[in-house]
């Protein structure tokens, strides 16, 4: 029993199941009401309003394969950038603010950041579905 309470491979799986089960609900939410307004967040970064879908890659299919540990550096991955993507198109102003709860703003999306960047270089760990894969 001791070796399983310092067992890295089971920390990584709490990580991964936390960041992924926190995440998909915002993906769903979304997939609910609708995206037509990170069309706009877009175009006025200059960036094509088609790339709004990849939201779904990000809040949806990735958190999804962290849960099941498959191809879990491609899924962090997709979701670090993804969080990458929210600071700068809707949360930018608020980088450097703290709430008067002493809350960083943006740190929902810091933590789900650096959780997936943390997830990319560990991998899935021992107890993933594609284990054996280089890219788990």
């Amino acid at each position: 029993m001791s070796n399983f309470l310092k067992s890295n491979d089971f920390g990584i799986v709490i990580v991964r199941v936390t960041v992924g089960l926190l995440l998909l609900p915002h993906g769903i939410s979304k997939l609910i009401n609708g995206i037509d307004f990170l069309g706009e967040l877009l175009s006025k970064v200059s960036l094509p309003p088609v790339m709004r879908y990849g939201v779904f890659i990000g809040e949806i299919i990735a958190p999804i394969l962290l849960v099941i540990g498959y191809r879990t550096r491609i899924a962090a991955l997709f979701v670090a950038f993804n969080m990458f993507m929210t600071v700068y198109l809707a949360h930018r102003e608020l980088a450097f603010t703290i709430k008067s709860s002493g809350s960083w703003a943006i740190e929902l999306n810091a933590l789900f950041f650096f959780g997936a960047l943390a997830l990319f270089f560990t991998g899935g760990g021992k107890y993933c579905v594609s284990s054996k894969s280089t890219w788990d």
